[in-house]
């Protein structure tokens, strides 16, 4: 079983910075592609980045594209999303999340850190 458990939020002035960690343990990250997603209040949960399983390729939503990074380091069973220029508007929990290539679906999930960006 993929566990995974994210850190690295916290509150940050507008224009700031954060980087976000998603650690996993039970198996090795090499056999999923990953992802990062967030639900601001009152919203539904959206997807935010994602990275696939051997070649990096990334995708990101339009909203942070050029602001945020996405990167895996398979070594350490590890996944960042780097955050720049940030605005109030990605206030959210940000949440990491797993599937097995191939899959429509996200099959495992952290249990978010939330990210607070002050005006």
């Amino acid at each position: 079983q993929l566990e995974l458990v994210e850190s690295g939020g916290g509150l940050v002035q507008a224009g700031g910075s954060l980087r976000l960690s998603c650690a996993a343990s039970g198996r090795t990250l090499f056999m999923y592609s990953m992802a990062w997603f967030r639900q601001a209040p009152g919203k539904e949960r959206a997807f935010v980045s994602a990275i696939s399983r051997i070649s990096g390729t990334t995708t990101y939503a339009d909203s942070v594209k050029g602001r945020f990074t996405i990167s895996r380091d398979n070594a350490k069973n590890t996944v960042y999303l780097q955050m720049n220029s940030l605005k109030p508007e990605d206030t959210a929990v940000y949440y990491c999340a797993a599937k097995v290539s191939g899959r429509n679906e996200y099959d495992y999930w952290g249990q978010g850190t939330q990210v607070t960006v002050s005006s």
